[in-house]
């Protein structure tokens, strides 16, 4: 059976850049995936009263960035069949219109017939963010976050953020088509972030991945009063690791996300591709 990966494509207020196609594109073709790309197109409620049409002309207002936003997702649609193509990789491509707070709810249900979704990360996307948090606490898929100032390789070198949770058990599992490819497989635990009750888990993990063939290694690190977002994306880059997998920490509030210290500090500064999994 073919792996099938989702990339929802931003197109309001600001569309999502064309490196985060290249960029999906590349990771579809290292997994061997179909992708579906979905152009998420805003559809904003009507507010027009008579004051607003008066001293605002707001009605026009909406109209034009509605035509703005599928104008993009057009452009963006059009540039990945551009580049699948020349990459040989199997694409299928749709459109949907959301209101713009519930692009993360609309994302969230397109991703349950998926096995995975590809997320551009934008820093200063406030839709990216909530596509981002719906996709990772809505889906029940894994989401991999693919930075948008930085080209992405082989993704040969897996690190694994490892505090023996269950949503860290999660992110294993969802990640294990990524531990098959890869070349060298690190796993880190940092020890003052939080108790650890177990002695040497990396460690025990390590040796449960070597019994399945992997080539792996364990290190455990100190934050050092860092944020621990900073601190584990630091190590990935320090010693080349190429994808980041760790759990994803939070919850829903209705539609306010309460997110964990190390999910909102990845969010923050996205510099490596992350794979988070609730």
């Amino acid at each position: 059976m073919r792996t099938l990966a989702l990339l929802p494509l931003i197109t309001y207020p600001d569309a999502s850049s064309e490196k985060v196609i290249v960029n999906a594109i590349t990771v579809a073709a290292h997994l061997g995936a179909d992708l579906h790309a979905l152009a998420m197109n805003v559809n904003i409620p009507d507010v027009s009263n008579a004051f607003a049409e008066v001293l605002l002309n707001l009605p026009e207002m909406v109209r034009e960035a509605e035509r703005n936003s599928r104008t993009a997702g057009i452009r963006l649609l059009t540039a990945i069949k551009q580049k699948a193509a020349e990459m040989d990789v199997a694409l299928t491509t749709g459109e949907i219109t959301a209101h713009p707070v519930g692009f993360g709810d609309v994302a969230a249900v397109e991703a349950r017939y998926s096995d995975l979704s590809l997320m551009g990360w934008e820093a200063k996307s406030s839709a990216g963010r909530m596509t981002t948090e719906g996709l990772v606490f809505g889906s029940g898929r894994p989401v991999i976050l693919l930075p948008d100032l930085a080209a992405i390789d082989a993704l040969d070198h897996v690190m694994i953020a490892w505090d023996g949770s269950r949503v860290a058990a999660r992110a294993l599992a969802d990640a294990q088509p990524f531990l098959q490819r890869a070349k060298r497989t690190s796993i880190v635990t940092i020890l003052d972030e939080k108790p650890i009750h177990e002695k040497n888990i990396g460690e025990r993990l390590a040796i449960s991945l070597r019994r399945r063939g992997l080539a792996v290694e364990s290190a455990c690190i100190n934050t050092e009063g860092r944020p621990i977002g900073e601190t584990l994306q630091n190590h990935a880059l320090k010693i080349g690791a190429k994808l980041l997998v760790m759990g994803g920490y939070g919850h829903s509030r209705i539609r306010d996300f309460v997110l964990g210290g190390a999910t909102e500090d990845v969010l923050n500064d996205v510099r490596l591709p992350i794979l988070l999994s609730h």
